[in-house]
């Protein structure tokens, strides 16, 4: 069985930040489940455009209001109890209109040290990271 806490991965190297977001990574692929989950802050006010090219991603919202346009210009609302899934390796932008949060699932795992890089995308795994 494994147990994190926010708390105790707050303030070591599972916590990465961005210029716009942060990021506490509670399962890695070291944990050898699968999946990764993080719980991701991003700042009020942030507009990330991303494209995971390596990577599904299911996104829950649990705090904070936002919006997704996707790679055919719809916009979605984004607020706690939504949930939306980049199955295809849709190119999309969040816009956040208040600090937002919400848990990130990645398929296959993160390691842990990821960032995006100019597509807005994490390296395929296996691949060193950026930093």
């Amino acid at each position: 069985m494994i147990i994190h806490s926010l708390a105790e991965v707050t303030g070591t190297e599972r916590e990465v930040r961005g210029p716009l977001w942060t990021s506490r990574r509670l399962l890695l692929a070291g944990d050898g489940v699968g999946f990764s989950l993080n719980d991701t802050v991003v700042h009020a006010g942030a507009e990330l455009e991303m494209q995971y090219l390596n990577h599904v991603e299911a996104v829950y919202v649990v705090e904070g209001r936002g919006e997704l346009v996707d790679e055919t210009g719809q916009t979605h609302p984004l607020e706690p109890g939504v949930l939306y899934l980049a199955d295809a390796h849709q190119r999309h932008t969040l816009h956040a209109h208040t600090e937002f949060r919400a848990l990130c699932v990645f398929d296959p795992p993160l390691t842990g040290r990821e960032v995006h890089d100019e597509r807005g995308a994490f390296p395929p795994p296996g691949q060193a990271p950026a930093r």
